[in-house]
């Protein structure tokens, strides 16, 4: 009884983590001139506390695409939701599967926040509509503040990413969950199988990943763009090929055969 006890805890832990581990998408930023240290600095300062080590999968920088939820704010002026609320509309997409796929089938919910519109624009306070789509958050809070210094004196503005859900990534074929996912942190081919429930008895472990580019930014090496790579998964478990297991990017389409 202990045992069963202690391996249904293991489980709702795990299961736990990765409920957090999809809420922590947030990405927030200043403006530049807000800002007391500038980026230099901040890494100069970094390579002496910890050297020229790299933490994690190094990334592209994130640009804001339709259906993100955005959060705008100006210190002592509060939330420039144009809504009031900032309670963010309904989800672009019908009900597509997503982060919740992997641990129990739950769909996503939709944050509250500043959603951005097909058109590409988000509804802001004294500012009305405003056109957001292909920038970083540290770009549209440069923006933002310059527009805003026309209501405000000397605003300082933040942006936060509350919710991506721009990025995302299709898996088809033989697993047990195929369907559209949510990008919100790197995630490897492997990754992907295993959050769409894994191989189906009639799969022969190999899969393709067919690379479109990311849709959402200008890719500056074009050889990742429109290309097709192939991995074997018996293959990986073997030590063998075990560079093909890259991390996935967004509008990639994961075949499993």
């Amino acid at each position: 009884m202990g045992k069963r006890l202690s391996f249904i805890g293991s489980v709702l832990l795990v299961t736990s983590f990765f409920i957090l581990l999809g809420s922590f998408s947030a990405l927030a930023a200043q403006s530049s001139s807000d800002v007391a240290v500038d980026d230099s600095t901040k890494e100069a300062l970094r390579r002496e506390i910890v050297g020229s080590a790299q933490v994690g999968q190094l990334q592209k920088s994130y640009t804001i695409g339709y259906g993100d939820i955005l959060s705008v704010s100006v210190y002592g002026e509060g939330n420039m939701a144009a809504t009031g609320s900032g309670q963010a509309a309904s989800p672009l997409t019908g009900s597509p599967v997503a982060v919740g796929a992997a641990i129990g089938g739950q769909g996503r919910s939709m944050a509250e926040g500043i959603e951005v519109h097909m058109d590409g624009t988000v509804s802001l306070l004294h500012l009305g509509e405003v056109r957001v789509v292909g920038m970083t958050t540290k770009q549209l809070a440069d923006y933002l503040k310059k527009l805003y210094s026309s209501v405000f004196a000397d605003p300082i503005l933040t942006v936060t990413l509350v919710q991506s859900n721009s990025r995302r990534y299709t898996v088809m074929g033989k697993v047990t969950h195929p369907g559209i996912f949510h990008l919100d942190y790197p995630v490897t081919v492997v990754q992907a199988v295993a959050r769409s429930g894994g191989f189906t008895e009639w799969a022969n472990h190999e899969v393709s990943v067919i690379r479109q580019g990311d849709g959402m930014a200008a890719s500056n090496n074009k050889s990742d763009d429109n290309r097709v790579i192939k991995f074997d998964y018996d293959d990986f478990l073997k030590g063998r090929n075990v560079g093909k297991n890259v991390y996935i990017q967004a509008d990639d389409v994961i075949i499993v055969h």
